[in-house]
């Protein structure tokens, strides 16, 4: 391949990325209660889900004290522009309700994330972006579509439209 050629699909491939203006939701790992963040993009959500299943972690949420989780417990909880509500302990999927999540708001929820894995990295307590990773997300719009992405390693899920 050209050079030239080389270098416009680089560039091609830096601006599609760039020009995305769908949600993100961000795992931010934090003891003793983890935290997501979701930045609306420019189009009005209603919801947001996270699926679990299928990430590198085995991951599940931990809500209560002596359940299926390690040591510390907490359970979902509004941390500004949600509609919290329960999580059964063990549960590998959640879906919480926004509060006008319209264009450019931010919104967030905690809760704690365990690890399943025998040998994890930073103990079963907490959660690195490589056991995050292939967990699904999905996105609720306001007009009734919905956008799904899956968490990178970097602990990041982006839905482009």
């Amino acid at each position: 391949m050209p050079v030239k050629s080389l270098a416009f699909l680089l560039l091609s491939a830096g601006a599609a990325q760039a020009a995305c203006d769908g949600p993100t939701l961000r795992f931010v790992e934090s003891a003793p209660r983890d935290r997501f963040e979701l930045t609306v993009g420019a189009a009005a959500l209603t919801a947001v889900a996270v699926d679990l299943r299928g990430s590198a972690g085995r991951l599940i949420f931990d809500t209560e004290d002596g359940g299926t989780g390690v040591e510390v417990f907490q359970p979902l909880r509004d941390e500004g522009g949600t509609q919290a509500g329960s999580v059964a302990d063990g549960a590998e999927a959640v879906r919480v309700a926004l509060r006008a999540a319209t264009p450019g708001t931010r919104a967030a929820f905690s809760i704690d994330v365990d690890d399943r894995n025998t040998a994890s990295d930073l103990g079963q307590i907490r959660v690195t972006g490589s056991e995050m990773a292939g967990a699904r997300v999905t996105f609720e719009a306001a007009d009734g579509s919905t956008l799904t992405a899956r968490f990178d390693d970097s602990n990041r899920a982006v839905a482009c439209p």
